[in-house]
């Protein structure tokens, strides 16, 4: 999950923390392991408008493009729906690992990145839009998508227990006071911060032109963890990512204590939220 900036949205959005988006990879095999999936419903809705609003009929085989797409978690799952699958990726690192999958990755940020003449049924992101350039990047997902195809970005949302939230939150900030990272919004409402970045993307689809009007899904679901599981994860996310070791080691010490407190594990609500638009077929 993004750990918002403190001071989003204002003058610097998520997609400027490019140093923190490229951290992801110093431990990719932990991220692929640790980051939880997608919901089916997400994979099913968006591979079900087959060729966008409107079209005449369901494509036998979507070709998709997934920005972001880090060690294939979600491209993974589209495939397994029957998808093609080409990753966009700009850590070599994950992008090394989603390849050992068998996934084919162009290494480049996705502002940056050449279609080469490639077009695209959908264009997906799973927890990474907010690294993107919102104009640029609807811009560009306009560009490669066929006409009716559909752009579609989604985060999963957890709604961290207040015992584990607070715990986290604490010995962050003793250890990294004056972060730009707010780690205390998980104590807080985190989907207030996930509504601001599906409105920053929404607006941006606005901006570039050619889609339709955004839309947002919602879908609920639930994970259990265990007190290893919740732990193999912090590290993978963005404001942990490059804690010095020590640093991290109080951060796990002190959200460990707080999931023993619990009974050694909790049930996570989670949200998915998508925010879509199709590319409007020309008259």
């Amino acid at each position: 999950m993004p750990t918002l900036p403190s001071d989003h949205p204002s003058e610097r959005d998520p997609h400027e923390f490019r140093r923190a988006a490229e951290s992801f990879g110093s431990d990719a095999g932990r991220y692929d392991r640790a980051r939880p999936r997608y919901p089916d419903a997400v994979v099913e809705r968006i591979t079900a408008a087959g060729a966008g609003v409107g079209a005449p009929e369901i494509l036998d085989v979507l070709d998709v493009l997934d920005v972001g797409c880090g060690t294939g978690i979600a491209a993974r799952q589209f495939r397994a729906a029957g998808c093609t699958v080409l990753g966009v990726e700009p850590d070599p690192r994950m992008a090394g690992l989603a390849r050992q999958s068998g996934l084919d990755v162009d290494v480049a940020t996705f502002e940056a990145w050449e279609p080469a003449g490639r077009r695209f049924d959908a264009v997906v992101a799973g927890q990474a839009w907010h690294w993107v350039d919102p104009v640029a990047g609807a811009a560009k997902a306009a560009q490669v998508l066929r006409p009716g195809g559909r752009l579609a970005a989604f985060w999963n949302v957890p709604r961290v227990p207040p015992e584990v939230a607070e715990a986290m939150a604490a010995a962050y900030q003793r250890v990294a006071p004056g972060s730009p990272f707010d780690v205390r919004a998980m104590a807080k409402s985190p989907l207030d911060g996930y509504q601001a970045l599906s409105a920053k993307a929404a607006d941006g689809i606005r901006k570039a032109g050619g889609f339709g009007e955004p839309e947002q899904w919602r879908f609920d679901w639930e994970h259990a963890y265990t007190r290893e599981a919740w732990l193999d994860q912090i590290p993978t996310q963005g404001a942990f990512t490059r804690l010095p070791p020590d640093e991290l080691a109080q951060v796990l010490e002190s959200t460990g204590a707080a999931i023993d407190a619990m009974g050694g594990g909790f049930t996570m609500p989670y949200v998915t939220v998508t925010v879509t638009a199709p590319l409007r077929r020309e008259p």
